[in-house]
């Protein structure tokens, strides 16, 4: 007991809790830093992909961890004699200005600028409501119950 008397002993529950308006801009965020990724190989010519580990078994029936490539979608595209680029959370497109969902500029050089606004915007906060709009669910209905409560 004389080493465990030498310390200073307390009483603390650890907090994890994170904000989750936070947590939302950091996600984002993330997914533009990989979008400026995309953007740099597209300027090159090139895909950009990332490595993600998987279990699969081997011929032996053993589960091994690998490393497979997956090509990271950009999230703009060429159209109209342009290029539009669209902010995504996750895999909905959301509406940056609160009514367009995309950006049009002429060339690919000037879609790294717009990815840059757009990181900048979403550090400052500017995109939380955009993001928490993106994040309401909406009620499924069911195709034939639509056409019910019309009828009744």
């Amino acid at each position: 007991m004389t080493h465990l008397a030498k310390l200073t002993f307390k009483s603390v529950t650890r907090s994890t809790k994170r904000d989750p308006i936070t947590a939302r801009r950091e996600k984002l965020v993330t997914g533009l830093n990989e979008q400026k990724l995309v953007h740099a190989a597209a300027l090159k010519g090139e895909e950009h992909l990332t490595e993600k580990s998987k279990w699969v078994q081997n011929e032996q029936g053993e589960r091994v961890m690998t490393k497979i490539k997956r090509q990271v979608r950009p999230w703009f595209f060429e159209q109209d004699g342009g290029w539009y680029v669209q902010c995504r959370y996750g895999a909905r497109v959301i509406a940056a200005d609160g009514t367009n969902n995309a950006v049009f500029v002429k060339t690919l050089k000037d879609v790294g600028s717009v990815i840059d606004a757009f990181i900048a915007a979403a550090e400052a906060g500017e995109l939380d409501k955009t993001i928490n709009k993106a994040m309401e669910r909406k009620p499924r209905v069911k195709p034939g119950a639509a056409r019910a409560s019309v009828n009744a």
